[in-house]
């Protein structure tokens, strides 16, 4: 009796609502179909079985003041905000470094332990870059052959050949280099401010870590121009090397920080706590295309009752 009634029922809103619950349980079929192929992402989860080893520069040019209050607090205090941020299943090791290398803790959950042995750092002469990077390596790879007492004992004042530090590998147990990057249970962070005086050559310590699939990050603090200062009656010059910095961190398939400041310290490492405690990993997505499939068609099925009972 009414024509707007009929304009109504016949109107564009309806007929495009009529193909809405049968667009929604075709799509479900789709999803449904992907789902029995059994397809695989590679998508991005946390981290579940990652170790950090902080290598920290602990020479007496740390003690400039051109980062407040100077670097060595700066650097401390950013990383036990670095440590504190991260999940509490990240274990963490500390290996301090100067004219040699130093184990100050081994890999541990317990965030009191991180912080009592970074505030027990003791300045020292000498930078053994180098030398920081091949003791981390030691301690992700304990049976690698890796000669740790020569590293932190006073034979690391020299230059030594890099073969001489793997020459008691069990000579049963063969070697096979990976992809660099590709091992994703461990990392390196390594903090210095200054170049290497001594030790092993850092880019060979880096063709190491990249054999093995360890990311060495590397973060220079202060300036690239230097500054002069007095050290146990010595007046030195230290300098930025960033460019040994940046070829460490390329070689590992990892990147290169530079922190001028204290607050540019401490972004740093928000960065690195964002990137590292998660990985990347192929893995199977039928479950999840199922369960879209299954939404879809309960959506589609449930508007279908609703509008045309």
């Amino acid at each position: 009796s009414s024509l707007s009634l009929v304009r109504e029922a016949m109107g564009p809103g309806q007929q495009l609502r009529r193909h809405i619950p049968p667009a929604l349980f075709l799509l479900a079929l789709v999803a449904l179909l992907l789902a029995a192929a059994r397809p695989l992402a590679v998508i991005t989860l946390p981290s579940q079985d990652q170790t950090i080893m902080l290598a920290m520069d602990g020479s007496g040019s740390m003690r400039a003041a051109d980062v407040e209050p100077d670097r060595i607090t700066a650097a401390q205090n950013a990383a036990k905000a670095f440590i504190a941020e991260l999940p509490r299943h990240v274990r963490v090791g500390i290996v301090a470094f100067a004219g040699s290398a130093q184990l100050a803790q081994l890999p541990t959950q317990s965030r009191e332990d991180l912080v009592k042995a970074i505030d027990s750092f003791q300045l020292q002469r000498g930078t053994a870059t180098g030398n920081g990077i091949m003791l981390s390596l030691a301690t992700i790879f304990p049976d690698a052959g890796i000669d740790i007492a020569a590293l932190g004992g006073r034979q690391a004042m020299r230059p030594r050949p890099i073969e001489e530090l793997g020459k008691q590998q069990d000579p049963a147990k063969t070697f096979t280099p990976v992809a660099p990057g590709s091992y994703n249970s461990a990392a390196i962070i390594m903090l210095t401010d200054g170049q290497r005086t001594t030790g092993v050559d850092p880019l060979e310590a880096a063709k190491w870590a990249a054999d093995r699939g360890v990311r060495v990050y590397t973060v220079g603090v202060g300036t690239v121009q230097g500054e002069t200062i007095g050290f146990e009656g010595w007046s030195m010059r230290v300098r930025l090397d960033e460019e040994t910095l940046k070829a460490v961190a390329a070689r590992t398939n990892a990147e290169y920080f530079h922190a001028a400041t204290a607050a540019d310290l401490k972004k740093v490492y928000e960065t690195l706590s964002s990137r590292l405690t998660v990985e990347k990993k192929e893995t199977e997505i039928s479950s999840l295309l199922a369960l879209l499939g299954a939404v879809l068609a309960l959506v589609a099925v449930g508007l279908s009752v609703w509008w045309y009972g």
